[in-house]
């Protein structure tokens, strides 16, 4: 039914759109003018809204070690969003997206020497209906947002971007949630954001779920005594309170601090200091510091420990450093991130990826502790900026796949190399880009000869090759 009137309304206001275009054109001989609108109403905040259009298209191929499965996947669609003018403050956000399986290998079929499923194609799709090809459509983002200066308060659904809930686009679309979200920017050195979050579409699925029942969507791993974890839809919580207060003295210096309290279930506190100094006319360095600390309430989600999110009285802390030197063609930075051994960070992967400098695409360091990882990336623009590539080389150590307590998912140590590069088109192809990203990830880590703890996980590649076109 949402869907159903998203489109009624955007195919209403376009109607309306060419209607008005016809009525205000006045034709002379000699030329054609418009006539002059004499005062804003409700319908010219819909007839000179912000409208965006987008298509994407989108190639993923993973080649495993030797006989283990191989996948591929071409994915392509298209959506349309619009953003009313403000009237009296308050505007209308409507968007919604379809997505096309053209090709793909059987990605409901689990690999026949591990049994275990598609970790990265079935992402472009619907992850919950690997077999549906057609039926992929999603209305993103609803909402109502009232302006008052430089603050603002939107009630809906939204797209925020913090260190626990993000949109994560490493697919065809990204994760939007539904709630209240507040913006408090009238100083240009002090600022608040936060909200209540009660429900959210992950990427890689069409439909709403309450916080909760969104947990465990994807793979749930290993409990803290090896037992299968077992907790999607068993996790009872209300929604998530997130809340951000930066301050930021001087161009040199911005301290954000982050709070996410998923009621019933945990909370997470995290504080990051940036940094910058000019060595000369082109060139700064910068550095960037995070701690986090996350700490288990009441029974973590559940009185039946065996169907919990995380342990009653688990705790994780987390550090995370970073030093760079950059100027306008080249970005280089060394990044450490160290999850202490009391107990394994958590943050549901259907919410976004980690926060951390050292996190890289096509991996995360999620579900584990005791984690060393050491990120070395470097950037090149050229070509005025319309070429940027990277390559990034990361090494982590991680606990043993057996030790339950501190990895999750059985992932072994592993160097990871990343290479990506991105085209944007001036003239006659503006608005379109194209880009590549390929991830070699080596393992380093004790598989006692098991495959499950190498398919898709590491003595592998993944290529990804992306087309966007926006209007």
């Amino acid at each position: 039914m949402k869907k159903f009137l998203a489109v009624t309304l955007i195919i209403f206001i376009s109607q309306l759109k060419a209607q008005e275009n016809q009525h205000n054109l006045h034709v002379d001989n000699h030329h054609i003018s418009l006539k002059p609108k004499d005062s804003m109403c409700l319908k010219d905040c819909f007839l000179q809204a912000h409208w965006e259009a987008h298509a994407r298209t989108f190639f993923m191929n993973t080649l495993n070690e030797g006989n283990l499965k191989d996948d591929y996947a071409l994915a392509s669609g298209a959506g349309i969003g619009l953003l009313t003018k403000p009237i009296y403050g308050f505007q209308v956000g409507v968007s919604g997206f379809f997505i096309f399986n053209m090709m793909s290998s059987s990605l409901n079929i689990p690999d026949s020497l591990t049994y275990s499923s598609n970790r990265y194609e079935i992402g472009l799709f619907d992850i919950e209906n690997p077999t549906n090809k057609r039926d992929l459509d999603r209305l993103e983002e609803l909402y109502v947002k009232y302006n008052l200066s430089k603050s603002a308060i939107t009630v809906g659904k939204i797209n925020i971007n913090t260190p626990f809930l993000n949109p994560q686009d490493g697919r065809m679309r990204p994760t939007i949630e539904e709630g209240v979200w507040v913006n408090i920017n009238e100083s240009s050195k002090f600022g608040i954001n936060g909200g209540w979050i009660w429900e959210i579409s992950p990427r890689s699925t069409v439909k709403w779920f309450s916080m909760g029942k969104s947990i465990g969507i994807n793979p749930s791993g290993v409990n803290t005594d090896g037992t299968k974890a077992d907790y999607h839809e068993e996790i009872l919580t209300n929604g998530m309170a997130i809340g951000n207060i930066y301050f930021k003295p001087n161009n040199q210096l911005k301290i954000n601090i982050w709070n996410g309290l998923l009621q019933n279930v945990m909370n997470t506190a995290m504080i990051e200091v940036n940094t910058n100094q000019k060595l000369n006319e082109n060139t700064r360095l910068y550095q960037g510091l995070i701690y986090l600390h996350q700490d288990a309430i009441n029974n973590g989600g559940n009185e039946d420990q065996t169907k919990t999110y995380i342990d009653k009285g688990a705790q994780s802390n987390v550090i995370s450093a970073q030093f760079g030197v950059k100027n306008k063609k080249i970005n280089t930075s060394i990044n450490y991130t160290h999850i202490t051994g009391d107990g394994r960070y958590l943050m549901p992967r259907e919410w976004g990826k980690e926060p951390f400098y050292t996190f890289m695409p096509r991996e995360r360091n999620e579900g584990l502790g005791n984690v060393h990882a050491l990120l070395v990336k470097s950037t090149l623009h050229s070509f005025n900026d319309k070429l940027k590539t990277g390559l990034a080389y990361g090494y982590y150590s991680l606990p043993d796949v057996k030790n339950y307590r501190l990895n999750k998912y059985g992932m072994p140590s592993y160097h990871q190399v990343n290479f990506d590069a991105g085209y944007t088109f001036t003239n006659f192809l503006k608005g379109m880009e194209i880009r590549t990203l390929v991830a070699y990830k080596i393992n380093n880590g004790e598989t006692y000869g098991n495959l499950k703890y190498i398919y898709n996980k590491v003595n592998m590649v993944n290529f990804n090759l992306i087309v966007d076109f926006k209007i």
